[in-house]
């Protein structure tokens, strides 16, 4: 047999209810890892969950909202009375829109600052408790080539801009020790939320892609979750032990 990747490892994959995050539980408790998984809503988590126990693997669902801080506390919690440790933290959930500044109200604002860049600053503030007396940890944000180039909404495109800022600001705090922050910014990914957003069903509509679709060089082919997941996999693994505060753009060439 094949030695696992993540073998005894456990980890916290945000916003895994459906789509990449979900994809990345998965994979991760397909490769040895026991894993914990959130989201707003019981429903569809419990199926994620089931899913991964009836392959063998071994997980969690705690319903959480990434903009609470009880909530986050309460994660960690149940993540050390499940399994003991937390060795890797994903942060995976966000809000997507398509608002443009001119549209953008001060509720909407503030929501997704506070899910999308709020929302991992809890949970790295939280996991490091647990991985700093250890002296090692993985922390991984998923951000979006909309932080270098945005073309969505304008306050998700700043949240994405400052994750990768952040990642960078906890990598130099971290930088001499075995803890890791990295970041992957996917492309256009066949997701729920991205087949929404070519739709024009996103918040704010398809109005800006008028004025970003300019920008992008997308001739083909869109990446999809896996392609996500195994970049995860990659920093979460012993392959990316020597990378620390990168954002790792998975594209496929259309947004250099």
């Amino acid at each position: 047999m094949d030695a696992k990747m993540l073998e005894g490892k456990v980890a916290i994959i945000t916003g895994a209810s459906y789509g990449m995050g979900q994809t990345m539980a998965e994979l991760f408790a397909e490769e040895g890892a026991s894993v914990v998984l959130t989201a707003r809503g019981k429903e569809k988590l419990d199926k994620v969950v089931e899913g991964i126990r009836e392959n063998g693997g071994k997980a969690i669902g705690v319903v959480a909202d990434t903009c609470s801080t009880e909530d986050t506390k309460r994660v960690m919690q149940e993540t050390l009375a499940a399994f003991g440790d937390l060795d890797i933290l994903i942060n995976n959930a966000g809000i997507g829109e398509q608002k443009m500044i001119d549209e953008t109200d001060d509720e909407w604002m503030m929501q997704v600052m506070n899910t999308n860049l709020g929302g991992p600053m809890r949970y790295i503030r939280e996991a490091l408790k647990i991985f700093m007396p250890k002296n090692e940890g993985i922390i991984i944000n998923i951000s979006s080539v909309n932080g270098d180039r945005p073309f969505c909404g304008a306050t998700y495109t700043s949240t994405k801009g400052a994750l990768n800022t952040l990642t960078k600001n906890v990598a130099m705090r971290l930088v001499d020790t075995n803890i890791r922050c990295n970041a992957v910014a996917p492309g256009a990914t066949i997701t729920p939320a991205h087949l929404a957003n070519k739709a024009g069903e996103q918040p704010g509509g398809n109005e800006m892609l008028k004025y970003s679709g300019h920008y992008v060089y997308f001739p083909g082919p869109e990446c999809d979750a896996m392609d996500q997941a195994y970049a995860c996999l990659y920093l979460a693994s012993k392959m990316g032990k020597a990378v620390k505060g990168q954002v790792l753009q998975v594209c496929n060439g259309a947004f250099l």
